[in-house]
């Protein structure tokens, strides 16, 4: 499970189709409405969030609108009730790694998605997330 820190908009239509499964996994797991990925170290920033749910179905929102802006039809009745939620604090450590995790993939399967992306300077956070001073996070697993 990968729940990117970073903007979706940086993802190739592959990498944003699994992060949209991938957060209503997340989304099924913090429902208690499946039995896998219980401990998923990634869960553990909108665990301790003041509602989980709400925080997963922000970030969701978030994953649909940039898939409606490149004409994609995810199903938005597949998020949970209630998509607000205060911004979470991202560690710019955490989004350089995330970076760099993200070429390594796409220089191997979308490479010409990877060159018209160059090198954003500053890295986009997903819109949920707030950059904050700091180094990787300590639920990443390198």
């Amino acid at each position: 499970m990968r729940l990117w820190s970073l903007h979706p908009k940086y993802l190739d239509q592959k990498g944003l189709v699994a992060l949209w499964r991938e957060g209503l996994l997340a989304q099924a797991v913090l429902k208690n409405t499946t039995k896998g990925y219980r401990n998923h170290p990634q869960l553990e920033r909108f665990r301790a969030q003041p509602s989980p749910v709400a925080a997963i179905a922000a970030y969701l929102h978030a994953v649909h609108a940039e898939a409606a802006s490149r004409g994609y039809r995810f199903d938005v009745g597949r998020i949970a009730p209630g998509g607000t939620a205060p911004p979470i604090d991202v560690p710019q450590g955490q989004l350089d790694f995330e970076w760099r995790h993200l070429i390594a993939k796409l220089e191997a399967r979308a490479p010409a998605w990877r060159a018209s992306l160059g090198m954003p300077d500053p890295l986009a956070p997903h819109p949920l997330f707030r950059t904050v001073p700091g180094g990787v996070a300590d639920w990443e697993r390198p």
